[in-house]
């Protein structure tokens, strides 16, 4: 697995946007959780438990506590209240990404290069459109999967577009829960060094 995920990518675009009131939504909250150190990685209006918001964010680090649920949403909740784009009650849930978390940037596939993802794409490529194996490889335009189930004919590697990507996820996987640990344990001490150095100075 590669190096943490920059604060240089904070501003980094994603490549898997909402459409319709979600696109709003994300509009709204995106632009709050940037001036807080967050990233967005997703927001969805679900019909569950009457209707609730979802919304996926993270720290620029990768990482996402139960404090930082709160003080996110805390932070969005007066923004959607003065905003109110949605017309009807509603319930505020904001989470971490998981494990087995979307991947909307570019980053996303070079931080988690060598675990399985399934994706899917809006054009064909070599006549699929959906897709799962290992990310072998991550460039500025696309990613190269080694499929884990190749159909007579087809190569065992396919290199997917950015631009062609309409959903992506990570698969659980021993592997993945224990890189995901190691990676969150990484980012808690470089976070407990930087609160030790800023106290120092």
């Amino acid at each position: 697995m590669s190096d943490m995920t920059n604060a240089d990518n904070e501003v980094e675009p994603r490549l898997i946007t909402e459409t319709g009131l979600d696109q709003r939504l994300a509009d709204i909250i995106e632009p709050v959780l940037i001036g807080m150190g967050f990233r967005l990685i997703r927001v969805r209006m679900l019909n569950q438990n009457g209707m609730t918001m979802q919304v996926m964010a993270e720290r620029n680090d990768g990482t996402m506590t139960v404090q930082d649920c709160e003080e996110v949403s805390m932070a969005i909740s007066p923004v959607l209240d003065v905003e109110d784009p949605i017309d009807k009650e509603y319930h505020l849930e904001v989470s971490s990404p998981g494990i087995d978390r979307p991947m909307v940037r570019k980053s996303d596939f070079v931080r988690w290069q060598g675990h399985l993802v399934k994706c899917e794409t809006s054009i064909l490529i070599d006549n699929r459109k959906r897709f799962r194996g290992k990310i072998v490889e991550a460039g500025v335009d696309g990613f190269t999967l080694e499929r884990d189930q190749v159909a007579y004919g087809e190569e065992q590697k396919v290199t997917i577009p950015f631009t062609a990507l309409s959903d992506a996820k990570l698969i659980l996987t021993d592997d993945l829960i224990r890189d995901a640990l190691r990676a969150d344990k990484l980012a808690k001490a470089q976070a407990a060094n930087q609160n030790e150095a800023d106290e120092q100075e």
